[in-house]
């Protein structure tokens, strides 16, 4: 019987044994300020170069196109404020999705009250947003498309690749962002020919690093105005004294788990089998997530029981589950209401993410526990 089962990866991870120990040795060691003149100044940027070029392995791209922040939400706030004020000579639009993050969606409807034209297009009921769509809302005026690679509550993969293909041949001005954050490290991103932005936000502590920590990829030679000032850290991008522990701690993780991509995408999708011929046989649940989703989120709703209800009976059981994005703190799902879904559905979800530390046996266990769970509140 395991201890806990912890099926909130997407909120956040443990961080892992490796990374903690580096964090020490950064915070304890080799604490020098990279800007400083002298040997732990040296050493310090030393080490923070090794961890950009991590990073960029990981991605496919080159060391000079990354810039540390502090995580997912200020990489995508720098790109997209950054890139509108760039272009806005050239139009005035921003195309986007009805279910992006909030790091996202908030940065837009701040644009949106500066005059800025937002269009949110809305996914289907499997979670899906089609090339065609993004392609029928850009016109000549639309100067940034903002598209996530899978959204963190449903693990719908969109199709940013063919998005970029696309949009590139036929308005080769226009800026391209993705918010990578839930793909990173699990799903293939390989940044160029096949994955053609001009920006991508990935984050730390989704991938078994510290919080605090995140990259910002600016493809070389992109139009773009920094939004925040200081002493000119990350080429004036993100300045402000590095946060060089996180940073190489986030390196680290990239690179070990680029080596255990394979494996843990296999034995995830396992994981997700075994739930998925689980949950079907159980009384009056629906599934959320498109059958091609990434095997990392499984998103299900169980009639008749709010999340809420669900999820704390869980947590008395040590089982660590999610009523939505850990953003919204409970609040109603602007995932799942763009994705159609009756009040109902959307009021009694349950996310499920799974990780590199998850096992099957521990998929019976929680079983056994949701099937209680459903006969105590369903009476």
């Amino acid at each position: 019987m395991p201890e806990e089962i912890y099926y909130d990866n997407s909120a956040t991870t443990r961080t892992r044994e490796e990374a903690a120990k580096l964090v020490y040795e950064m915070l304890t060691d080799c604490y020098g300020n990279p800007s400083s003149l002298h040997r732990k100044g040296f050493q310090a940027q030393k080490r923070l170069d090794t961890a950009r070029e991590q990073v960029a392995r990981s991605l496919g791209c080159q060391s000079s196109e990354i810039y540390f922040t502090s995580g997912g939400t200020d990489a995508d706030n720098i790109a997209i404020l950054g890139a509108a004020r760039a272009q806005r000579r050239l139009g005035n639009r921003i195309v986007t999705t009805a279910f992006e993050h909030d790091a996202v969606l908030n940065t837009v409807k701040y644009l949106e009250s500066e005059g800025w034209e937002i269009v949110r297009l809305t996914p289907d009921q499997n979670g899906q947003i089609t090339a065609q769509q993004v392609l029928d809302a850009v016109d000549d005026k639309t100067v940034l498309v903002s598209m996530m690679a899978v959204n963190n509550e449903v693990g719908s993969i969109l199709p940013v690749g063919q998005v970029s293909r696309l949009l590139r041949r036929k308005y080769p001005q226009l800026l391209i962002h993705c918010d990578a954050v839930q793909a990173y490290c699990k799903e293939p991103l390989r940044l160029g020919k096949t994955l053609d932005v001009d920006f991508l936000s990935v984050s730390g502590h989704k991938i078994y690093a510290p919080k605090g920590i995140g990259a910002l990829y600016i493809k070389k030679g992109t139009r773009f105005r920094p939004v925040t000032f200081g002493g000119g850290q990350e080429k004036n991008v993100r300045p402000g004294t590095e946060n060089i522990s996180g940073a190489c701690a986030m390196g680290l993780c990239a690179e070990l788990l680029m080596k255990e991509q394979q494996e843990n995408h296999e034995r995830v999708t396992q994981i997700r089998d075994a739930l998925l011929d689980g949950l079907t046989k159980l009384p009056d649940i629906c599934i959320n997530s498109p059958s091609d989703a990434t095997p990392y989120i499984l998103n299900f709703s169980a009639l008749g029981v709010r999340s809420e209800i669900m999820l704390h009976f869980l947590e008395e059981q040590n089982i660590y589950v999610s009523s939505g994005s850990a953003c919204a703190k409970g609040g109603a799902s602007h995932v799942l209401s763009s994705m159609g879904l009756e009040h109902q559905r959307a009021d009694s979800a349950i996310r499920l993410s799974f990780g590199r530390y998850n096992t099957l046996e521990e998929v019976p266990v929680f079983l056994s526990a949701l099937q209680q769970g459903l006969e105590r509140f369903r009476k």
